[in-house]
């Protein structure tokens, strides 16, 4: 199973794996008290597609479309997220203060597809 969960959240005993999914670390969060796993910052959006988006709900379609993009090329990362899935459950962490129009919404979609269709 697939999470979503604040990086800022508590953990908890269901988080599986935590793999912090942003390109930059969390503001104010110490490394030591975020018990991330595995942080795998090459499969964020890229810099300049971030700042693009700068979390404009206008432009979220548009975001998703890119993000995609950029992850179909990122096979190497992606693979490896997938093969921690098929072993445990994991949750993607994330800094955004918006819940539903962030990066990791739209990486867990696209790792959910994968699971059920590997790459050719």
């Amino acid at each position: 199973m697939i999470r979503l969960k604040r990086a800022y959240d508590q953990p908890s005993d269901q988080d599986g794996i935590r793999v912090l999914v942003d390109r930059l670390w969390p503001r104010g969060l110490h490394k030591s008290d975020a018990m991330i796993d595995l942080w795998l910052k090459e499969i964020a959006p890229t810099g300049e597609l971030r700042k693009w988006f700068s979390h404009d709900r206008e432009k979220w379609d548009d975001f998703k479309k890119r993000y995609k993009e950029e992850l179909d090329v990122n096979i190497q990362h992606v693979q490896k997220i997938l093969d921690i899935a098929k072993e445990s459950d994991i949750t993607l962490l994330y800094s955004a203060k918006d819940n539903k129009f962030n990066n990791a919404v739209v990486l867990k979609g696209y790792l959910e597809e994968r699971l059920n269709k590997p790459f050719e």
